[in-house]
């Protein structure tokens, strides 16, 4: 039949297990390690470059500055090219402006680079998002996005644990490592084009005759209320972590940390995020709910960067690992939402998915500075400010209507009573 992809059913399905590797990979690798490295090298980027804590938050928050032009088109253009393309193209480049902040001399330099990294990798995110949708439906779509949100959580750990007390002496300083992840970027990059050759064909076979007119899956979302509602709770919950991370090693190392025990504590809250993302999927597709679990990730949220300034010591550690429990968890719970809103479905979700990320990269690129002006007065203000941003989130996720199982359930037996009537 025209159209079909030529792999049997069997070889497809192996080929969706390779793809959701590479995928999780592509996260692991060009979205995450080569941004939470950042965080940890700052303070001898600060010294070399003369960097203020109030310009530090700046240049953390070009990154999703960058994301809020680009996100909405990078999922436009994964619907309209397909993802093959679009995510080859997109590792490649942001592997050269990862490494073009190597060559930074001063801020403008360095903000100038970071912006433009943030452009190419806030396409990535939503593409990897949308090939887990084009290949897993129903009850293992939530599992397969924990899986890609997983890769995303080890590169954030990763990033933090090695690139300042281990990679830096040894390849000669914070450019360097700048160097070593802009190449591993490219090499993904390749794989892409070299491995996705079927990325674009989903699970129901549609190819790039299923192309949506970038008008067209415009008009069709904009007019879905719950899109909005999510992406406000995603701009704020992005906001509060975003910040909170970016300022962390820092306020640690002020207070008298030593620079592994600062780094480390970052690394556990990544890593902790790493270890329940897939736990916390299962348990959404498992209790049919995914709100209870959003809910609980922004109470955690709201208590653990709330206490921060308070504590010191073990408690740090405690707090850190309570809030890191949800990270990655309340991102792969709630782009799954993304996807199952009603009117959305495989066919728009890159366009839903880009608006759900312009949204979360706008409260992620003016958390830090402003956030960082506030703990230059006084580090409480800062985590207030930060903690407070997921409280409020509390109050919009409430008006999100539910997607789970157990919600479409309801529904189909309440059509179901009104056909008997």
């Amino acid at each position: 039949m025209r159209g079909r992809h030529p792999m049997a059913d069997g070889k497809r399905s192996s080929y969706r297990w390779y793809l959701l590797a590479l995928a999780a990979a592509t996260h692991t690798f060009v979205a995450a390690i080569p941004l939470s490295c950042m965080p940890v090298l700052f303070e001898e980027i600060s010294q070399d470059l003369n960097l203020s804590l109030v310009q530090i938050g700046t240049v953390w928050g070009m990154v999703s500055l960058a994301g809020v032009f680009v996100a909405l088109i990078g999922g436009l253009l994964g619907d309209r090219f397909g993802v093959r393309l679009v995510l080859g193209a997109a590792c490649v480049v942001a592997g050269v402006a990862g490494a073009s902040r190597g060559l930074s001399g001063g801020f403008i330099g360095l903000a100038t680079t970071v912006f433009a990294f943030g452009l190419v990798r806030a396409v990535i995110p939503v593409n990897v998002h949308k090939t887990v949708s084009m290949w897993f439906q129903g009850w293992n779509l939530g599992a397969a996005n924990g899986v890609v949100s997983m890769g995303m959580g080890v590169g954030l750990m990763l990033g933090p644990m090695l690139s300042a007390t281990v990679l830096s002496p040894l390849l000669g300083g914070w450019g360097h490592v700048l160097f070593l992840y802009g190449a591993v970027s490219a090499v993904v990059g390749v794989l892409w084009f070299v491995w996705g050759r079927g990325a674009r064909q989903g699970h129901s076979g549609a190819g790039q005759s299923d192309a949506v007119p970038i008008g067209q899956a415009l008009l069709r979302l904009i007019r879905i209320k719950d899109l909005w509602l999510l992406g406000l709770t995603l701009m704020l919950r992005q906001g509060c972590v975003f910040g909170m991370v970016g300022y962390l090693p820092l306020y640690l190392r002020e207070r008298g940390w030593a620079a592994a025990s600062a780094d480390g504590a970052l690394a556990v809250f990544y890593a902790t995020s790493t270890a329940a993302v897939i736990p916390l999927s299962l348990l959404s597709d498992r209790l049919g709910s995914r709100k209870k679990v959003l809910f609980a990730a922004l109470l955690a949220a709201v208590v653990g960067v709330g206490l921060l300034p308070v504590v010191d010591g073990i408690a740090v550690w405690v707090l850190m690992i309570a809030a890191g429990i949800f990270m990655d968890g309340f991102m792969a719970v709630s782009l799954t939402m993304v996807q199952e809103t009603e009117g959305v479905g495989p066919r728009y979700s890159g366009t839903a998915l880009g608006l759900a990320f312009t949204m979360s990269q706008a409260g992620a690129s003016a958390s830090p500075p402003v956030g960082n002006s506030l703990a230059n007065i006084k580090p409480a203000f800062g985590f207030g400010l930060w903690a407070s941003l997921s409280l409020v989130a509390l109050a919009t996720l409430a008006f999100v209507r539910e997607t789970g199982w157990r919600r479409r359930k309801a529904t189909e037996d309440d059509r179901g009573s009104g056909r008997r009537g």
